[in-house]
């Protein structure tokens, strides 16, 4: 397995492309001299930020009201290596750093086929981010996901243009 190392990370940032709704998200990097250019899922995203609070308030590092965001135009993603099917999160105490690693998904038709390799091959790069690179990051990636589609108040599913059949107003309970 091919594991790639960005030690340390010196920019880390979210990007997406294309219409609400319709958007692809990368997970765009820059250290040890690669750039690497990721894609991956709103979801994947959105539960990387939970955790990445949960684990900044476990090691009770203080996140500013008003952190500094990057000073960018919006970050413009490449064509991806790869798409990223997990991601992992870690925290190394003596070097207080934290450690982001993303590996490989299985492609439909490779996990389909017989002479497809072992999931045990599939790359994985390895992110690490001081806790204040990990405070920016989160700041930028709330940005970029709250530019999508509105939530709707009751029942916090993306309202498209065209309208939207809230499950809440029929009746039915909120998912979450």
């Amino acid at each position: 397995m091919a594991i790639y190392e960005l030690d340390p990370v010196d920019r880390i940032e979210v990007a997406a492309v294309g219409e609400p709704g319709q958007r692809r998200f990368f997970l765009l990097a820059t250290g040890s001299g690669r750039t690497l250019t990721l894609s991956c899922e709103k979801s994947q995203i959105q539960a990387l930020i939970v955790r990445l609070h949960q684990m900044l308030e476990a090691q009770q590092i203080e996140t500013p009201e008003h952190a500094a965001e990057a000073a960018s135009a919006g970050p413009v993603p490449g064509d991806p290596e790869w798409q990223i099917g997990e991601m992992g999160l870690g925290y190394h105490e003596a070097r207080q750093m934290f450690v982001l690693v993303a590996s490989q998904s299985a492609a439909p038709e490779a996990a389909e086929s017989a002479e497809a390799p072992p999931a045990d091959d599939a790359p994985s790069v390895r992110f690490w981010l001081s806790p204040d690179q990990v405070v920016a990051f989160s700041k930028q990636a709330e940005s970029v996901l709250s530019a999508g589609r509105p939530l709707c108040p009751r029942c916090g599913l993306p309202i498209d243009p065209a309208g939207h059949p809230c499950p809440v107003m029929n009746g039915a309970r909120p998912i979450f």
